[in-house]
């Protein structure tokens, strides 16, 4: 059996489908299975176990327009899988698998995809399947037969490797982070749109808190467009932030995370991450639903203010972005004091506190 799983482009969704691609695994343990990945979610996946090897969709490369999706889908042909498994909801990703000439094509029946698929799996209403998104991957595969019944989810784990740590450690020493020093990762943009981001004022005034009660090293996480919003923290902050911002790869990203006690951002990839490589994780969430979407993380302090509107899941707030502006820079701080107050990371069942105080 020679498997193709097409996973999602998005780094909290990569994330979350974890657990299924190890069901995968777990089912078929003598298949060869590769993953077909966008490049900026493959290295997420490399050398977790789940996967024999990493394929790239070079979409913004030489798989760009319709004849770099042929190309795409002439390498794939010469594969010869026998199934391709799409975690992806996109019509793009049928496409490919049927242009490939993969005989079984397994998806959820969306975006009027249902002819290019030989199993098109109706989505689960709501009440069907446990909220998470993390179970909607998981039953895809129940649904197409692959599960007996959806196993639960106490918690999301990616391995960081000893030679990882090790490079991580000299990056951080090299960008000027203490060796032994309290480190706090913040991450404050959010690729789905500004309504998801608190304000970079207050995370400026949250870090030189942390800094002065803690003496931690607060070092920004994110991606190249975030870089805005990282220079207007740090240039409202009276200490010195290490901006970490664009400056750093996925594949990098779990072992520059699992270097530190405390992780504060919005709902994002860099949570989800840092979730998963076991850094307790205070999560700032306004327009979606914690649900959802929260990690499922050794320890995890959710931060929300219940307004009437939330979740809305806009990318920008029409009106006064209430559910973010009433969340106080005391709030957070005294939610991270909390935890850092905790001693080591918590490593056993997953805690999923709620501060609404």
């Amino acid at each position: 059996m020679k498997i193709l799983i097409r996973t999602t482009n998005w780094v909290g969704d990569a994330v979350m489908s974890i657990p299924a691609l190890q069901a995968i695994r777990g089912r078929w343990p003598k298949a060869e299975i590769v993953i077909l990945a966008r490049p900026w979610v493959a290295d997420l996946y490399r050398g977790q176990g789940y996967a024999d090897r990493i394929l790239i969709y070079e979409n913004k490369g030489k798989h760009k327009s319709f004849w770099g999706r042929e190309r795409l889908a002439r390498a794939l042909r010469l594969e010869k899988f026998d199934v391709a498994v799409l975690f992806q909801n996109a019509f793009d990703a049928a496409w490919i698998a049927w242009r490939a000439r993969i005989p079984e094509r397994i998806g959820y029946a969306r975006h009027a995809r249902s002819w290019l698929l030989t199993q098109a799996i109706a989505a689960p209403a709501k009440g069907e399947a446990p909220a998470h998104e993390a179970y909607d991957y998981l039953e895809l595969l129940r649904r197409a037969g692959w599960l007996e019944r959806l196993p639960r989810i106490d918690e999301i784990s990616i391995a960081v490797f000893e030679e990882d740590r090790l490079k991580a450690q000299e990056r951080l020493l090299a960008a000027g982070v203490r060796k032994n020093s309290v480190r706090i990762a913040f991450a404050s943009g959010a690729v789905y749109g500004s309504a998801k981001c608190w304000e970079p004022e207050r995370y400026a005034a949250l870090a030189d808190r942390l800094i002065a009660a803690f003496d931690a090293d607060v070092i920004l996480f994110g991606a190249p467009q975030e870089s805005g919003m990282a220079a207007r923290i740090a240039g409202a902050m009276s200490h010195r932030a290490f901006n970490l911002v664009g400056a750093t790869r996925i594949g990098e990203l779990p072992a520059l995370l699992s270097s530190c006690r405390l992780f504060i951002g919005n709902d994002s990839g860099a949570m989800h991450v840092a979730g998963a490589v076991g850094v307790p994780v205070i999560g700032i969430f306004g327009p979606t639903d914690p649900e959802g979407t929260r990690p499922m993380a050794p320890q995890f302090t959710l931060i929300r203010e219940p307004v009437d509107c939330s979740p809305c899941f806009l990318r920008k707030c029409p009106i006064d972005h209430r559910c973010m502006t009433r969340i106080s820079v005391e709030r957070v701080f005294e939610a991270a004091r909390s935890v850092l107050a905790s001693g080591d990371r918590i490593k056993s069942s997953n805690v999923w506190s709620q501060r609404l105080a």
